[in-house]
């Protein structure tokens, strides 16, 4: 049973708080709210991008892929999202609890998640300074968005649809076909 709150939390509150079961919670206006299980293709897909992820950062010390990443809203003390993935090249502290500066951020869409991915995540992140790529990957189907920071501070959009399409996250030097962010994931027909 979650050790009950009760009282809105901050996000250094939040973060030392522990829910007493295995569950992932994001911090929402100061109430910690519980995360859907992932399904098993969420879980593939998650760690075939966390692998090619890390593997592209090899070269790059101190950039480091984090999994289940702790993401402060901008000028918010109450909100913190748990990213499926993020990339910081900032080095890795101990007791550090937020991901510092993120660079990349992967959001992997559910049917439970995606309104609030696309429509709360989505503009959160983007008004990060640090944040250079965001990408939304469909568990669901073959099916990619890469928003990318440009120069003047607006933002462009790519989608991927093909297994043979390259994710390019021009940020960290990485190039991948999709089909290996996908691969041995099946979808229903």
């Amino acid at each position: 049973m979650p050790t009950p709150v009760h009282k809105p939390l901050l996000i250094d509150e939040f973060l030392d708080w522990h829910s007493g079961d295995d569950r992932v919670y994001e911090l929402v206006h100061g109430v910690p709210v519980a995360l859907a299980a992932p399904s098993q293709a969420h879980q593939i897909i998650a760690v075939n991008f966390g692998r090619r992820l890390a593997e592209a950062l090899d070269d790059r010390p101190p950039c480091s892929a984090r999994a289940e990443a702790p993401i402060a809203v901008l000028d918010s003390d109450d909100t913190c999202h748990i990213a499926d993935l993020a990339v910081t090249c900032q080095p890795h502290e101990p007791g550090q609890k937020l991901t510092p500066e993120p660079l990349v951020i992967v959001e992997i869409l559910s049917p439970s998640t995606e309104n609030r991915d696309r429509k709360v995540k989505l503009p959160d992140y983007r008004a990060l300074p640090s944040v250079q790529e965001i990408v939304l990957v469909d568990q669901q189907q073959l099916y990619c968005e890469v928003h990318r920071r440009l120069d003047d501070g607006r933002w462009l959009t790519d989608l991927l649809r093909q297994a043979d399409a390259r994710l390019r996250l021009e940020s960290i030097d990485f190039d991948q076909p999709l089909s290996a962010i996908y691969a041995n994931v099946s979808f229903e027909e």
